[in-house]
């Protein structure tokens, strides 16, 4: 892939065109190495001169490049570009995931970066999950949520683009969360196939959950404010789902 296209890396609809995305900084990369996502193809390391020999150690398999300082401010959305970006494959579209084990995590119109980027770490953490986005979702492969994964997003399943009247036809229960529901700390909070959380500011619609005859749960509590930010539910849901 040229530089200049290489450049366009950061706008979604090249992303799309190119079917690569952007990893950048020497954790992220080490990450990368570590998920062993060689096998997608080809990955390509852009570095300047004081990066060219921990990178020439890293991986045998990674095509290497060398740039200028320029170069690198200008492949880079950061204002202090570590030295290292590697441009890596996306992913072919995926298959539906099989329903055969783990749960699954299904995500309404999630908008903001840093809330998808944490939802991925966590759900890498605890481990067993698989990640559902339905459309009009914030692009995983955004660089804002790159980042916030640290890495996570090498590690989970996702799946995009899924429409919310679509998981009737492979899952039989769902959970939500619902100021009026049970504690997820009833038994019953871990029977569910599939858990799903809704848009930062809107939630999951109400007809639909009526639809799937989804089943309300709640995080109990001080009562002092009304509402928890999307990642810290989905993360409080994970560690009680893992426990």
């Amino acid at each position: 892939m040229k530089l200049d296209d290489v450049k366009k890396l950061h706008q979604k609809k090249y992303r799309n065109q190119f079917k690569h995305y952007l990893v950048e900084g020497e954790h992220l990369v080490l990450e990368l190495v570590k998920a062993n996502l060689s096998s997608m193809g080809d990955i390509t390391l852009y570095v300047t001169a004081e990066y060219l020999s921990w990178a020439q150690a890293l991986n045998p398999s990674f095509e290497l490049v060398e740039v200028t300082q320029k170069q690198m401010s200008q492949l880079s959305d950061t204002q202090s570009p570590q030295g290292i970006i590697a441009c890596v494959p996306m992913p072919a579209k995926p298959q539906e995931i099989e329903v055969t084990g783990g749960r699954y995590v299904y995500l309404h119109e999630v908008q903001d970066p840093g809330n998808l980027g944490t939802i991925l770490r966590s759900l890498a953490w605890f481990g067993n999950f698989n990640l559902l986005l339905s459309p009009n979702s914030v692009d995983p492969f955004n660089s804002k949520v790159v980042r916030a994964s640290m890495g996570a997003i090498f590690h989970v399943p996702i799946e995009l683009d899924v429409p919310l009247l679509s998981l009737s036809e492979r899952f039989s229960h769902f959970a939500y969360l619902d100021m009026q529901g049970k504690a997820i700390s009833d038994p019953d909070f871990s029977e569910f196939q599939c858990y799903l959380f809704g848009n930062e500011a809107r939630g999951v619609p109400r007809d639909t959950l009526v639809e799937v005859n989804a089943s309300a749960f709640t995080i109990a509590g001080s009562g002092k404010i009304d509402s928890l930010n999307l990642a810290s539910a989905v993360n409080i849901c994970a560690y009680q789902l893992s426990q």
